[in-house]
């Protein structure tokens, strides 16, 4: 069993590729004005002239051989021993497909998984990517929807979908207490406050995940979370986020 690191970027500088700590073997994704390839030490560098967060991951998953896949983005340094550190979470739990692990992040409040335990689908709604590892061969007929995340027309969600989907099919989904590394979230491509569109596209993300129940999700999401309303009411909101609601709908159905 083996460990490959499936990394996105935009415009890369390979410099910034010696500042992460990845000792694993490495599948690199670079968005940018051309079409290319290079080997640099351990990274395959595949690079494309297009967008989207999602449509890299997919990349990603078209050219990675190895057994265990770790996403990753260009703000996060892992630990000296993470490599080892999923292998052995995987060894010691062979019914997951996924593991989501801990990392830290300096500058903004995230979840920390407080046990090792199997997750459902009321609590796999809030990690971020950079910390999510799985098998290659569970999810072999999952890819990242292209309608969300960075670049797409939808800006955030690809990572959530990935999860709700995989669940979906009985993927068999765990959390990890085991911290992997520290993330930077100082700048975002595309958190711009809590503005009409972030609400908009929250909208759409809670249909996809799903529609029969997106009214109750969208609810819930205002209520548990009033610190985004800085700008709106909850009604307002919530009437926002059901035209990104309907939208999605048009387009998928």
């Amino acid at each position: 069993m083996k460990l490959e690191v499936m990394l996105s970027v935009m415009n890369l500088n390979k410099k910034d590729l010696d500042k992460m700590n990845i000792t694993s073997k490495c599948t690199v994704i670079n968005q940018c004005k051309k079409n290319d390839f290079e080997q640099y030490k351990n990274f395959n560098i595949y690079s494309y002239n297009e967008m989207g967060t999602s449509n890299s991951r997919n990349r990603a998953l078209e050219h990675i051989t190895e057994d265990i896949i770790l996403i990753c983005d260009d703000e996060v340094i892992y630990s000296k021993t993470y490599e080892q550190d999923i292998l052995n979470e995987f060894k010691n739990n062979p019914h997951a497909d996924i593991i989501i692990f801990n990392i830290d992040s300096p500058n903004r409040k995230i979840r920390i998984n407080k046990k090792n335990r199997r997750l459902h689908f009321y609590n796999i709604l809030s990690y971020s990517a950079q910390r999510i590892a799985f098998k290659k061969s569970s999810i072999k007929n999952i890819e990242f929807n292209s309608l969300f995340g960075g670049g797409a027309k939808y800006s955030s969600g690809e990572d959530t979908l990935f999860l709700v989907d995989s669940m979906k099919r009985k993927i068999k989904i765990y959390s990890s207490t085991k911290n992997i590394g520290i993330v930077n979230h100082q700048t975002s491509t595309w958190f711009k406050g809590y503005t009409e569109k972030y609400f908009y596209d929250k909208g759409a993300l809670f249909t996809a995940i799903s529609k029969r129940f997106r009214h109750i999700l969208m609810l819930q999401y205002l209520l548990r979370h009033k610190e985004v309303l800085t700008n709106f009411k909850l009604k307002e909101a919530y009437k926002i986020m059901k035209k990104g609601s309907n939208d999605y709908i048009r387009n998928r159905g």
